[in-house]
């Protein structure tokens, strides 16, 4: 029996050694956890500048007469690019290319943009098999400069209006030079509005998805859509919907909220109470 009883020195040796591992083990997985709540939170501002792109598109390519026969909009029905020039060329056929040019600033419905928007379209929006790609030229949003690039893919059926979203190494640069990188393939399915092409202020869309983010730090966690995003043009952020951030020992659930137009998300990590965000 006293070979399995250990000198108590040997054992206090061990309690100290333990106690120093769980203490380092407890500050590393503190630190990996704020480094999930930024992921998180630098995500959600990617996912609304991502759906603002596409409220872009969707009117730039309504106002030329770009969607297809029966979806040209007029003037009136400007939401997203209301002061932006637009320019496509060539006049007639595909592909073509627009230019969404804000110039050095302007803001519309309480979102400040600057810089160029370059989109080469291969066919009318709305036919099955389009696609759309987009890169940016000193572009921001709101501060946030963007960079990187996005296709859409229309794989709409009969009866539904859907794209198919790329991101890839989607790069958002704060005023401060901190940054954060993403790529995703995400599915939009356009959810309300349909009947009425030429408003396009009632459209809805639902997303889902997943998708991995790095930070400047070299940090990265991957991303899956629990349940669809909702967004609606009339509102400037996603207001619904939950995606599940995944790190080695834990993970996140961000929420955008109940179907609420405002700036409110939250974010639980491992069902633990929810911190509150602002959105953009």
């Amino acid at each position: 029996m006293k070979k399995l009883v250990l000198p108590m020195f040997a054992f206090l040796s061990m309690a100290v050694i333990f106690s120093s591992c769980q203490k380092e083990a407890s500050t590393t997985t503190t630190d990996e956890i704020e480094t999930t709540f930024e992921l998180s939170t630098d995500q959600a501002i990617a996912d609304n500048l991502t759906a603002d792109d596409n409220g872009s598109l969707l009117e730039a390519t309504s106002e030329n007469r770009l969607q297809g026969e029966g979806f040209e909009s007029t003037s009136a029905d400007r939401n997203f690019i209301g002061c932006a020039v637009v320019t496509v060329t060539p006049a007639t056929g595909f592909p073509k290319t627009i230019k969404i040019d804000y110039g050095t600033g302007c803001t519309f419905r309480g979102v400040t943009r600057k810089g160029i928007v370059y989109i080469a379209l291969s066919d009318s929006l709305r036919n099955p098999g389009a696609t759309a790609i987009m890169t940016f030229d000193n572009y921001y949003v709101n501060l946030l400069k963007r960079e990187g690039k996005t296709t859409w893919t229309n794989t709409s059926t009969v009866g539904t209006k859907s794209w198919s979203i790329k991101v890839e190494d989607g790069k958002t640069i704060t005023p401060d030079g901190r940054f954060w990188i993403v790529n995703s393939f995400h599915s939009i399915t356009q959810s309300a509005g349909l009947n009425t092409p030429r408003n396009p202020i009632d459209d809805e869309f639902t997303i889902t998805g997943q998708g991995t983010i790095r930070n400047s730090n070299g940090a990265s966690r991957s991303s899956q859509i629990l349940i669809p995003l909702l967004r609606k043009n009339n509102c400037e952020n996603i207001v619904s919907g939950r995606i599940k951030f995944t790190a080695p020992n834990h993970f996140a659930v961000l929420d955008y909220g109940d179907g609420t137009c405002d700036r409110i998300a939250t974010i639980s990590i491992d069902g633990r109470p929810p911190r509150t965000i602002l959105l953009r």
